[in-house]
């Protein structure tokens, strides 16, 4: 069996990530240039200042992911690059910059997936109150709307959030992310409730004013529980754990896929938070509760659970050796499995894996190339489980491969590079890994080209 036909194959990249261009043409900052100015927030003090330089260079970035075959680039908007008071006057140098690379995508043939926050929160708006503020889902639906006006007569690809479990539960509560602050727990699940309204007022936006059909999703961190064994028991306790409230954080499944699916939240979250909660009004529910056209999720790695005394879930150790990427998170190809067959069976839209790779140390050979071969193996042993998915009842929908280029890793910097293209980041000088040619040949076959031997080949 190969992926359904019309399956989505692609790669991402965020705006922050890859633009550079902080201060041109009318860019204001966000919490994101705040945060890399202070010391020791990021590895070797990097920012993303300058990063690949895609906002100067997008048109030759767009022809590489011609060279690799992309049916289609998921990217992000830069909020203040469009509206540098994060409301109001619109910067048309800024908007015009995505009216262009949207064109540029689908002259190459290039489905373009809009991402319409990546985390790069307009530091104006975190001065009156950011995610904190009521005001703050009026303030990402009118922003969504003036993308959509602009943008819709092409982009039929929408998601509203990137994993809001990392800009409020790291940004807001431990402090590791930007903003970087450290809120008390009632102000997080604040912030965390107006998300979700922004979410689903950044929807109805989108409905109301797209100039044609659209397709609308979100992407979440992908907090997935893998059995130990495939036993009745074992695959219990790891649906169980998958979705039940653990901890008095936000660093949660249910917590924030439930208001947004099911239209109400957890009764353990409620229970687990307490007074904490804040105040839910009338309608609110109802606004999150927004139909959507598929399930988009950013996965990684999980953990092995098992059905300890009473069934109750019991997490696993990694044994000593467990493969482990660059980042220290480890190797665990299952993750695409049972990840998107949970999902699949508590809420029952097409999957989308919105963000799947492998950060490596790799480096340009003697020979001029990028033998990335752990990177060919990682992603062929989760798209390998990602299609058993398939086989065994779970609807895929896409694949997005998690860089399209090296970029500015968040608070790694410059160190962990995930991309299909190298980025010699002194030069800007791009090179195509194996990877990527790798990936062509899996894209051309869609997917068919998993079941033979990569290594006979690159």
């Amino acid at each position: 069996m190969t992926f359904p036909n019309h399956f989505v194959w692609g790669a991402g990249a965020s705006s922050f990530q890859i633009e550079g261009g902080a201060q041109e043409a009318g860019r204001t900052p966000s919490v994101w240039d705040m945060f890399c100015s202070k010391p020791g927030a990021t590895w070797q003090g990097h920012s993303g200042a300058v990063a690949c330089e895609h906002y100067q260079r997008y048109r030759d970035d767009v022809a590489l992911m011609r060279q690799i075959g992309l049916p289609a680039y998921r990217l992000s908007i830069s909020w203040s690059r469009v509206l540098p008071d994060g409301v109001g006057k619109v910067n048309h140098i800024g908007l015009d910059f995505y009216d262009r690379l949207i064109d540029e995508l689908l002259a190459a043939h290039i489905a373009p997936w809009v991402t319409l926050f990546h985390w790069d929160y307009p530091i104006e708006l975190y001065a009156r109150g950011g995610w904190l503020s009521p005001d703050s889902p009026h303030w990402f639906a009118d922003y969504v709307q003036t993308i959509v006006e602009k943008l819709s007569d092409r982009v039929r690809h929408w998601i509203t959030l990137n994993e809001p479990q990392c800009f409020i539960h790291l940004g807001l509560q431990t402090g590791l992310h930007a903003p970087g602050d450290k809120l008390t727990l009632p102000l997080v699940l604040r912030a965390a409730h107006h998300t979700l309204l922004a979410h689903g007022q950044a929807v109805q936006s989108i409905r109301a004013a797209s100039k044609q059909t659209c397709e609308i999703g979100l992407a979440p961190v992908g907090l997935a529980k893998i059995p130990a064994t495939e036993t009745a028991q074992d695959i219990e306790a790891a649906r169980q754990a998958m979705f039940q409230m653990r901890d008095r954080t936000t660093w949660q499944t249910a917590f924030w896929l439930d208001p947004i699916f099911l239209g109400q939240y957890p009764a353990d979250a409620l229970e687990l938070f307490g007074d904490a909660m804040p105040p839910i009004r009338v309608g609110d529910l109802e606004t999150i509760h927004q139909p959507l056209d598929f399930f988009g999720v950013n996965h990684y790695s999980s953990p092995f659970v098992r059905a300890g005394k009473d069934g109750a879930p019991e997490e696993i150790p990694f044994a000593p050796g467990h493969p482990i990427a660059a980042n220290r998170s480890f190797v665990v190809p299952e993750t695409l499995y049972w990840g998107p067959r949970f999902y699949w069976e508590r809420y029952h839209l097409p999957i989308v894996i919105t963000e799947n790779g492998l950060p490596t140390l790799d480096w340009i050979a003697l020979d001029g190339k990028v033998h990335d071969t752990q990177r060919i193996d990682f992603t062929r042993r989760y798209l390998l489980e990602y299609e058993r998915a398939a086989r065994d009842g779970a609807q895929l929908k896409g694949y997005f491969h998690w860089s399209v280029m090296d970029n500015f890793e968040v608070t790694e910097g410059y160190r962990d590079r995930f991309g299909l293209i190298h980025v010699d980041f002194p030069t800007q000088r791009r090179t195509l890994k194996d990877s990527a040619h790798w990936y062509r040949r899996v894209i051309e076959t869609n997917g068919a080209s998993l079941h033979e031997n990569p290594f006979h080949v690159y």
